[in-house]
């Protein structure tokens, strides 16, 4: 389904967005090699001979404007919600773009169970290649990542495309976009929960790409890393900031905000 006029696409399209299915080849695509296997799995972190995600037509990004109990993170001008290295942001921004520099962003303020809305896109006729040219990420707390890629026609292993909890698990379809275009992340995140200085709860992500649900309620098995098997700290921070990864590619961003999830049955702050 094509939209042939510039409409902002909502919220609405969020259960109806899919509308063709076609198959993707399991090929194998470059991987890592000697990596430990994935817990509950065949697989190894990275695995290039792990089944690609089917690919799925999306309306593309869904652009929310923020609700009234979020906190807005960038709104086309300012980056006064953010540091680099705890200094000054330095990232660019353009005719109302963020564009991802050196340094990775970061949040001033911390967060622990959060609502986040991003959008990005992949510079157009940008060369990419697997993970390299067209790569960033998400971290919620500094330390789990969301995948953010070029994914719609660049293969590279399935826990590392765009959707992916990074290292740990595919997204359940590929919902991405032709290269250039805008794309969204609607993403809703759960702390773990320590007893006893052990983890009782794992983190949890749901990941809504472009309208399409990709992650559902997945649990991480521990903090994102690359090749490794992912772990938990013995200690672990109540709250972290928001992070975004600069990969050596100029990655662009719009439209970011975060709120918190809150808790049921608690009576407002006065």
């Amino acid at each position: 389904m094509a939209f042939s006029s510039p409409m902002k696409k909502s919220a609405w399209l969020l259960f109806g967005c899919i509308v063709a299915t076609t198959s993707t080849s399991n090929a194998q695509v470059k991987g890592e090699e000697g990596t430990p296997m994935i817990p509950g799995t065949p697989y190894r972190v990275h695995d290039g001979s792990r089944p690609q995600p089917p690919q799925v037509q999306s309306a593309g990004a869904l652009t929310t404007p923020a609700p009234g109990d979020a906190k807005v993170l960038f709104d086309g001008k300012s980056l006064d919600a953010w540091t680099v290295g705890g200094k000054e942001a330095t990232w660019k921004v353009e005719n109302g773009t963020l564009i991802a520099s050196p340094g990775d962003l970061q949040t001033k303020d911390t967060f622990g169970a959060v609502q986040v809305h991003i959008e990005w896109r992949i510079p157009a006729g940008r060369q990419v290649n697997g993970q390299a040219g067209g790569n960033s990420g998400i971290f919620l707390m500094g330390l789990y990542e969301v995948q953010i890629l070029e994914s719609h026609t660049n293969k590279t292993y399935p826990d590392g495309q765009a959707g992916a909890l990074y290292g740990q698990k595919p997204p359940l379809v590929n919902a991405s976009t032709p290269q250039g275009e805008w794309q969204s992340y609607d993403i809703a995140f759960e702390p773990p929960v320590y007893k006893d200085g052990k983890v009782v709860t794992p983190a949890k992500a749901t990941v809504i790409h472009n309208g399409v649900v990709v992650q559902h309620g997945e649990e991480y098995f521990g903090t994102s890393t690359y090749r490794n098997l992912a772990s938990y700290p013995e200690n672990h921070p109540t709250d972290g900031p928001i992070r975004l990864q600069f990969h050596g590619d100029p990655i662009e961003f719009r439209n970011i905000w975060v709120r918190p999830l809150g808790e049921r049955d608690k009576a407002p702050a006065p």
